[in-house]
């Protein structure tokens, strides 16, 4: 009897140990970083990480990873949806020769990046690449600044992975970027892969270009400014891209707008001191409804208003 009970609280004891370990493994769906974290915490609010890639392998796919004080993060590859959020705090990725953050969640990733200063040093590639596949990328609230790497962009879409990518970048700075075929912002989809991208309140400051599209996208901007950008400030250069940019601002450019046989239409915009207001080439570079311009803009007027 004396054996068969000891047996039996061997057993349970066991049975307890290995619950409590993959209790203890187990990914959260809400995890904390902090300047002064650990990676070997359990990214809990009261033992928070210090770095996004060592928050984002104890964080549950679809959950989010907070910064609960100021702090440098580091760098991260997501391969799953996930929020990275800071409100109201610093909440730095600097890199230097190498990307910042790498997206490739698949074709049901969805990846929203709030609040974050991405930096570059003048020497990082991208400061957020979008590879293979994803279904959708928020960015809000973010500074970009300073990737002027090998062909490197502050922020670049570039899905190889047949399907629709959706983009929303709002209420973000992307300043001081590009080397190569980079710049501010580039849209720059792969063979069967498609984008549609809105742009609101972004301001794309001293990059070679603002915005660029090409391949298979269509992109809405609106509220946002181009300025002080050696090439264009706005700019979609192939047939398979269409720009709508309205209420917004080019200044200060190489050129204002350049449309390269894409779809361009351009309402209710300024241009203004910049070299070229625009550039073009094709039958399908338009302006209509009220654009006010320091220079003479060479598109074709369709639906004024």
């Amino acid at each position: 009897m004396n054996k068969k009970k000891l047996m039996f609280h061997a057993l349970t004891a066991l049975i307890l140990f290995v619950t409590c370990s993959s209790l203890a493994h187990a990914q959260a769906t809400r995890t904390w970083v902090s300047g002064v974290g650990d990676d070997a915490n359990p990214c809990s609010r009261t033992a928070p990480c210090k770095t996004f890639a060592g928050a984002i392998s104890k964080t549950a796919t679809g959950g989010e990873i907070n910064v609960l004080d100021p702090g440098g993060f580091g760098g991260v590859t997501i391969t799953k949806s996930i929020t990275i959020s800071s409100e109201g705090f610093e909440a730095g990725v600097l890199v230097s020769g190498t990307n910042a953050i790498i997206i490739n969640a698949g074709s049901t990733g969805v990846v929203v990046l709030r609040g974050l200063d991405i930096e570059g040093l003048g020497t990082g590639l991208d400061g957020i690449k979008v590879i293979g596949g994803l279904a959708a990328l928020h960015v809000e609230k973010c500074t970009v600044n300073a990737f002027r790497g090998t062909n490197g962009s502050g922020i670049e879409i570039a899905p190889t992975t047949a399907g629709t990518t959706l983009v929303f970048i709002k209420d973000t700075i992307v300043r001081n970027n590009g080397q190569g075929t980079g710049g501010g912002i580039f849209i720059n989809p792969g063979a069967g892969a498609t984008v549609k991208a809105s742009l609101d309140n972004v301001r794309m400051e001293n990059n070679v270009f603002g915005f660029k599209s090409q391949g298979t996208s269509t992109t809405s901007v609106s509220n946002s400014v181009a300025a002080g950008n050696s090439a264009a400030g706005f700019s979609a250069v192939n047939g398979g891209a269409v720009l709508n940019i309205e209420r917004s601002v080019a200044a200060n450019n190489g050129t204002g707008v350049v449309c390269s046989s894409a779809a361009v239409r351009v309402g209710n915009t300024s241009f203004s001191g910049n070299t070229a207001a625009t550039a073009t080439a094709g039958i399908n570079c338009f302006t209509y409804k009220n654009n006010d311009a320091d220079a003479v803009i060479g598109l074709t007027q369709i639906n004024p208003q």
